[in-house]
């Protein structure tokens, strides 16, 4: 069987299930190309190269097994590879956190301009989770110390992976905050958080997809937004002058 073949036999099987897409893919084809790269070893984007490739045995019935789970239990693609992509970074996910998706890391890639106007020495990643922000700061901005901050420890264990993993852990400080309750007086030029913000209704009716990630890290009281409240009011304090903070919300 080849590749292409395999591709849209795992696509289709995907529509048929009615799956909710939404944890790394946007769409069935992307999920079950994920999948095929993932088990051939190659990154996503270049799965267009191998189209014509004929898959061994083993190869196949790794993808169709991999699949079948993915229908059968919902759980979503990144917590069967244990692997997610964000901003063409590969990081590791495990149950302990849930699967990166923050549109924050679209914006570090300009170096948050024009809204940062000076450079950044001391940065802070709050609810960090599995540390995949955390990195991107320190990616984007070389010269930075980056605080990663999480209440959960398990989540931490993760951040600390991906931060060795991606060569910065000499300038990432984990730390195990209840938002800024362990950070002291200390003061960033950057914070960016995205915090949890899904309502109590909204979490009634989520897919069962989001059953596996972590409930602390999604739920954020009747309205959402019960951890932004806090934020928005603490995070001045730990400001520098013209610092600047990132929240996403909804």
């Amino acid at each position: 069987m080849k590749v292409s073949e395999l591709l849209t036999e795992t696509a289709r099987g995907f529509r048929r299930a009615q799956l909710h897409f939404g944890h790394g893919t946007g769409n069935a084809r992307d999920e079950a190309a994920w999948l095929v790269a993932h088990v051939l070893g190659v990154h996503p984007g270049e799965l267009h190269a191998h189209r014509e490739r004929a898959l061994n045995p083993r190869e196949a019935r790794r993808v169709q097994a991999l699949a079948a789970r993915r229908v059968r239990e919902r759980i979503p693609l990144a917590y069967l590879l244990h692997e997610a992509w964000l901003d063409g970074r590969r990081f590791h996910v495990d149950r302990r956190v849930i699967v990166p998706r923050s549109f924050i890391s679209e914006v570090l890639r300009d170096g948050l301009r024009p809204w940062l106007r000076r450079g950044v020495r001391r940065a802070l990643d709050l609810c960090t989770g599995g540390g995949c922000l955390a990195v991107l700061l320190a990616q984007a901005f070389p010269r930075a110390r980056v605080d990663a901050a999480d209440f959960s420890a398990a989540a931490l264990q993760v951040a600390r992976r991906n931060v060795r993993d991606h060569g910065v852990a000499t300038r990432v400080r984990l730390v195990r905050s209840d938002l800024f309750d362990a950070l002291g007086a200390a003061c960033y030029d950057l914070i960016v958080t995205n915090p949890p913000y899904v309502d109590a209704k909204t979490m009634n009716s989520l897919p069962p997809e989001y059953d596996y990630e972590p409930r602390s890290a999604l739920a954020a009281g009747a309205d959402g937004l019960d951890l932004v409240r806090r934020i928005l009011r603490d995070a001045p304090a730990h400001l520098a002058p013209r610092g600047l903070l990132v929240c996403e919300v909804g």
